[in-house]
Protein backbone atom coordinates (compact mmCIF):
# COMPACT_ATOMS: atom_id res chain seq x y z
CA UNK A 1 0.00 0.00 0.00
CA UNK A 2 0.99 3.39 -1.09
CA UNK A 3 1.91 5.83 1.79
CA UNK A 4 -0.78 8.09 2.33
CA UNK A 5 -0.36 11.43 5.06
CA UNK A 6 -4.00 12.72 4.30
CA UNK A 7 -7.11 11.71 4.31
CA UNK A 8 -8.08 13.59 1.23
CA UNK A 9 -5.31 11.15 -0.68
CA UNK A 10 -7.11 7.81 0.48
CA UNK A 11 -8.00 6.39 -3.12
CA UNK A 12 -10.50 3.15 -4.30
CA UNK A 13 -7.44 1.30 -4.44
CA UNK A 14 -5.28 2.14 -1.54
CA UNK A 15 -8.54 1.66 0.59
CA UNK A 16 -8.98 -1.66 -1.34
CA UNK A 17 -5.46 -2.75 -0.64
CA UNK A 18 -5.89 -2.15 3.02
CA UNK A 19 -9.31 -3.69 3.86
CA UNK A 20 -7.13 -6.89 1.39
CA UNK A 21 -10.03 -6.97 -0.95
CA UNK A 22 -7.95 -8.59 -3.74
CA UNK A 23 -9.43 -8.36 -7.38
CA UNK A 24 -12.21 -5.80 -6.56
CA UNK A 25 -14.97 -5.41 -8.61
CA UNK A 26 -17.04 -3.10 -10.26
CA UNK A 27 -19.45 -2.82 -7.61
CA UNK A 28 -16.60 -3.41 -4.76
CA UNK A 29 -15.06 0.12 -6.17
CA UNK A 30 -18.51 1.62 -6.12
CA UNK A 31 -19.10 0.85 -3.03
CA UNK A 32 -15.62 1.81 -1.99
CA UNK A 33 -15.78 4.79 -3.02
CA UNK A 34 -18.87 5.57 -1.63
CA UNK A 35 -17.33 5.11 1.89
CA UNK A 36 -14.46 7.54 0.72
CA UNK A 37 -16.90 9.55 0.45
CA UNK A 38 -18.66 8.70 3.83
CA UNK A 39 -16.22 9.03 6.19
CA UNK A 40 -14.68 12.87 5.48
CA UNK A 41 -17.96 13.67 6.25
CA UNK A 42 -19.25 11.58 9.10
CA UNK A 43 -15.50 12.99 10.63
CA UNK A 44 -16.96 16.27 9.91
CA UNK A 45 -19.95 16.08 11.55
CA UNK A 46 -18.13 14.37 14.79
CA UNK A 47 -15.41 17.12 15.05
CA UNK A 48 -16.93 20.02 13.81
CA UNK A 49 -13.51 20.63 11.48
CA UNK A 50 -13.66 20.85 7.79
CA UNK A 51 -12.28 18.76 5.23
CA UNK A 52 -9.46 20.63 4.62
CA UNK A 53 -8.66 20.60 8.64
CA UNK A 54 -9.04 16.46 8.37
CA UNK A 55 -5.70 17.09 5.85
CA UNK A 56 -3.56 18.65 8.65
CA UNK A 57 -3.25 15.94 11.05
CA UNK A 58 -1.36 12.30 10.06
CA UNK A 59 -3.40 10.32 12.56
CA UNK A 60 -6.51 11.36 10.97
CA UNK A 61 -5.83 8.95 8.17
CA UNK A 62 -5.73 5.89 10.83
CA UNK A 63 -9.33 7.54 12.21
CA UNK A 64 -10.69 7.53 8.65
CA UNK A 65 -9.02 4.22 7.37
CA UNK A 66 -10.78 2.48 11.02
CA UNK A 67 -13.91 3.97 10.25
CA UNK A 68 -13.55 2.86 6.40
CA UNK A 69 -13.14 -0.89 7.43
CA UNK A 70 -16.16 -0.52 10.14
CA UNK A 71 -18.19 0.70 7.18
CA UNK A 72 -17.44 -2.14 4.81
CA UNK A 73 -17.55 -4.73 7.56
CA UNK A 74 -21.11 -3.76 8.57
CA UNK A 75 -22.04 -2.87 5.30
CA UNK A 76 -24.47 -5.78 5.76
CA UNK A 77 -25.33 -6.38 9.36
CA UNK A 78 -26.95 -3.51 11.39
CA UNK A 79 -24.42 -2.16 13.87
CA UNK A 80 -24.35 -1.80 17.88
CA UNK A 81 -24.67 2.25 17.76
CA UNK A 82 -24.27 1.67 21.96
CA UNK A 83 -20.77 0.37 20.94
CA UNK A 84 -18.23 2.92 18.98
CA UNK A 85 -15.05 1.96 17.61
CA UNK A 86 -12.70 3.36 20.29
CA UNK A 87 -9.36 4.29 17.82
CA UNK A 88 -11.93 6.95 15.54
CA UNK A 89 -13.38 7.77 19.15
CA UNK A 90 -9.99 8.73 20.99
CA UNK A 91 -8.61 10.34 17.39
CA UNK A 92 -11.48 12.07 16.84
CA UNK A 93 -12.11 13.28 20.43
CA UNK A 94 -8.55 15.12 20.18
CA UNK A 95 -9.67 16.98 18.05
CA UNK A 96 -13.15 17.71 18.23
CA UNK A 97 -14.56 21.79 18.39
CA UNK A 98 -18.22 20.83 18.66
CA UNK A 99 -17.96 18.89 22.25
CA UNK A 100 -20.38 20.12 24.88
CA UNK A 101 -18.33 22.16 27.62
CA UNK A 102 -17.85 20.24 31.24
CA UNK A 103 -19.34 20.84 34.30
CA UNK A 104 -22.51 21.86 32.76
CA UNK A 105 -21.60 25.04 31.52
CA UNK A 106 -23.77 26.72 29.30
Amino acid sequence: MMEISKVSEITVQALADYLRVSDPSDADNTLLAAIIKAVPAYMCKYTGLSAADLDKSPDFVIAALALAQDMYDNRTIYADTNTPNLTVQSILDMHSVNLLPSGGEQ
